[in-house]
């Protein structure tokens, strides 16, 4: 069956499901193959659950008429996606980058809602198969889709923009994450830069970080929009930063006072801010929709527990990220400051010297006291009078049992799957 005709059953379906425990009547579902399990296997249950139509890819599943049968499910979702972008035909900002993504977007998201019904990607539905469903979810009443990519390895973000087609795109930062699929931190910056390559190849615009020389380097030769810290040049001109713990921004006589924590995350509000104002929206709305988001899921969150301000940012981790985390909490203004850190994963074979490195910021804070959690700051284990290294987390567990914390400033960092987050039930 050809994709244009595929797309047309797609069109009568409600929805499009890729799980069987979320089937609403009318939908569509794609029997996607894991490492584990063949979703085949679950068409007929999907059909039993209200499915209108299911795709597979083995014949020997097939049901009746409702079943569409392909050559690989999970090709024709992304060929499907593709077709359907191009039906629509609504603008497309996409962004990625090494931190920072899901917090942008989900800004970028509060801002241009304020004007237009936007779509964007739930959640970090940010790869191969996620991008495609985020691409799905857009229908005839969305004016602005909004498309989260993630990459842990070259030609990735390629594939993607190929996918989703983005008029409009935005690099948060090039980092040292992924570093072993990647391999290395050139690896990073030459397959994040693969959406500047494709912004340049088809004449569309990307959205730039003027204080950041290598954004503007490989951005160059393309349409740009930027915004900076008093740069006089760009559209946006933030005038100010403050960030104790929460981040405040100014522009043109406005100051926005955001819920999100650490100087980090300046720029995700500055480039909402200016994809806002490209776009139109009212400045008292793009105030209102920044100061109105608060972050969850571990992300960059706030909490007070008894006697202690909490800085929890335990979703993820890498070099980069952590070592932007750790200066923000040195320059806090705060007595009685103890940072929990734990290990960065997916740093191949860097890894070792990558956790020594993020070791050695705190080398000279000595009234920061600071503990390290996993096997590979361990294996780094200095000794020091406020430096504490545990070997795993139930090191870290069974140490907070005999040791009470009372009006202190805590950092809680580490990779998810360190999940650090857990120590909330011991502080």
């Amino acid at each position: 069956m050809e994709i244009q005709e595929i797309h047309k059953l797609f069109l009568q379906c409600t929805s499009l499901s890729i799980d069987t425990r979320k089937i609403e009547n009318g939908s569509l579902f794609a029997a996607i193959k894991g490492e584990r399990f063949d979703a085949n296997t679950f068409a007929t249950e999907a059909l039993e659950k209200g499915a209108l139509y299911v795709i597979i890819d083995n014949p020997d599943y097939y049901i009746n008429s409702s079943t569409i049968l392909v050559n690989d499910t999970l090709e024709t979702l992304q060929q499907l996606s593709k077709f359907h972008r191009h039906y629509l035909d609504i603008p497309i900002l996409a962004l990625t980058g090494s931190n920072g993504k899901t917090t942008t977007k989900e800004l970028i998201n509060a801002v241009l809602s304020q004007k237009f019904k936007t779509n964007a990607t739930k959640g970090n539905f940010n790869n191969h198969i996620g991008v495609p469903l985020t691409l799905l979810s857009f229908d005839h009443t969305t004016e602005i889709g909004i498309v989260e990519m993630g990459a842990n390895h070259q030609k990735e973000i390629e594939f993607l923009c190929e996918l989703a087609q983005p008029d409009y795109g935005y690099i948060t930062n090039f980092g040292k994450a992924h570093l072993e699929g990647f391999g290395g931190y050139e690896g990073v910056i030459k397959g994040k830069s693969e959406m500047y390559a494709y912004l340049l190849k088809n004449n569309k615009t990307a959205f730039v970080n003027l204080d950041d020389n290598l954004q503007l380097e490989k951005a160059a030769g393309i349409n740009t929009i930027g915004f900076g810290l008093n740069q006089k040049t760009a559209m946006l001109n933030i005038e100010n930063v403050t960030a104790d713990p929460l981040v405040t921004v100014s522009f043109d006589d406005i100051t926005i006072k955001s819920n999100l924590i650490g100087l980090y995350n300046a720029n995700n509000i500055n480039a909402a801010i200016c994809i806002g104002k490209y776009f139109e929206v009212a400045d008292s709305s793009i105030k209102d929709a920044i100061e109105q988001y608060t972050p969850d899921n571990n992300r960059s969150q706030l909490l007070f527990r008894n006697s202690n301000e909490i800085i929890l940012d335990a979703y993820n981790a890498n070099p980069s990220s952590m070592k932007v985390a750790i200066e923000n909490f040195i320059q806090l203004d705060r007595p009685n400051k103890i940072a929990f850190l734990g290990d960065m994963f997916e740093l191949g074979n860097e890894s070792l010297e990558e956790h020594k490195n993020t070791i050695s910021l705190l080398l000279k804070q000595s009234a920061i006291e600071c503990h390290f959690i996993g096997k590979d700051f361990y294996h780094n284990k200095i000794e020091q009078p406020n430096l504490f290294f545990h070997r795993d987390f139930d090191a870290i567990k069974d140490y907070l049992k005999t040791y009470l914390i009372e009006k202190s400033t805590l950092l809680i960092k580490g990779s998810r799957g360190m999940a650090l987050e857990r120590l909330l039930e011991s502080l």
